[in-house]
């Protein structure tokens, strides 16, 4: 079968799924056009032009039997700039949408990227969300958009794409579940070893970390903190408040740049704190329970669909209060069985989706 993967904005996690779809479907022939994720107005709106009116052009006309394509590909343009592929059989990836996004105070506001998730959604015969979580939001927050404008907005398209639309999460690498050949923490070895790992942004909760890291110190927890991820110019100034007041509980800092160095600090960490604001799936949480880390999560966003309540806090307090009871070895909950996210699991549900969709043509 001959399939067309458009990844029109190659982000990190796009990037890892679109590479773990090819490999876990090797009988079938890929062809695969990335965008680099940069720009981000230019790449969401103009992804179309520079495939259907680039060097891309002559390859989009061949003829194919499945698109599958992420939910940043403007697909209502490209398939009026490339009419060859407007009647194949299309799925579409939703990563995440631009209804559920917390704004910035530098960001402009504007809801072409919001229409922009409509077009495609309506364009695409199967849409795929990583979590309820995002497919709800992307209903709620298109019905309310729609509910904005003064006239001539057609019934029934949030009960169009809904129709259309199931939750098939992102899957993790099999490697992920072998036995450790390294060092694996343990608990009463030391004090708590926890692990924050995410881009040093606003939506990743910079400011919730660092009043959690005040209410352990206040409480006199013991615990050492990696504090991991990609920085970057603007990044947060809580990130280095951290930094200064906290170096004496700080271990590895910073985005590590051999993967098997992260993993091996996952391996050695007793707990992964995300503190964000912002989740569709959440890879980074996932990962760290197939390496034996216990999850503490916000109660919000994607993490109900995937974490009991037991792992997840509702305040900064309750946050503070689950570390203490766990560096002291009370409440130290089941491991968090995840082995049902990996690709050998997922894999075949893939296939199944895009076999049946490329069958309908």
């Amino acid at each position: 079968m001959r399939v067309l993967l458009l990844s029109a904005y190659d982000a990190a996690s796009h990037r890892r799924w679109r590479k773990g779809l090819v490999a876990a479907l090797p009988e079938w022939d890929w062809t695969v056009l990335t965008l680099p994720a940069r720009y981000f107005s230019w790449r969401v709106r103009g992804n179309s032009l520079s495939w259907g009116r680039g060097e891309a052009r002559e390859l989009l006309g061949r003829p194919w039997d499945l698109v599958v394509a992420t939910s940043m590909t403007d697909l209502s343009a490209l398939r009026g700039l490339v009419p060859e592929i407007a009647g194949v059989p299309t799925a579409v990836y939703f990563h995440e949408n631009q209804f559920a996004y917390p704004r910035s105070d530098r960001a402009h506001q504007s809801v072409e990227p919001q229409l922009l998730n409509i077009y495609t959604a309506l364009c695409g015969d199967l849409l795929l969300f990583n979590s309820g979580f995002n497919r709800r939001t992307l209903l709620e927050g298109a019905e309310r958009l729609l509910k904005r404008f003064p006239d001539f907005v057609p019934a029934g398209i949030c009960a169009e794409i809904e129709a259309r639309s199931h939750v098939l999460p992102v899957p993790l690498e099999d490697e992920l579940f072998a036995p450790a050949g390294g060092e694996v923490a343990a608990q009463g070895a030391g004090p708590l070893e926890i692990s924050w790992a995410a881009r040093w942004e606003y939506d990743k909760g910079g400011a919730r970390l660092l009043d959690i890291l005040r209410g352990l110190e206040e409480d006199g927890v013991e615990y050492r903190l990696n504090l991991l991820g990609e920085s970057f110019r603007n990044t947060p100034e809580e990130f280095s408040i951290i930094q200064h007041d906290f170096a004496h509980r700080l271990g590895r800092i910073g985005f590590l740049p051999e993967r098997s160095q992260y993993l091996d600090t996952l391996r050695r960490s007793h707990v992964f704190l995300s503190t964000a604001h912002h989740e569709f799936q959440g890879l980074a949480v996932l990962e760290a329970c197939a390496l034996g880390c216990t999850p503490l999560v916000p109660d919000e966003q994607a993490y109900p669909d995937f974490y009991p309540a037991g792992v997840r806090y509702g305040s900064n307090g309750a946050a503070v209060e689950k570390i203490r009871r766990l560096a002291s070895g009370q409440d130290l909950p089941a491991p968090q069985d995840v082995s049902g996210y990996a690709w050998r699991e997922l894999g075949p549900v893939y296939r199944d989706r895009l076999y049946q969709l490329a069958a309908m043509s």
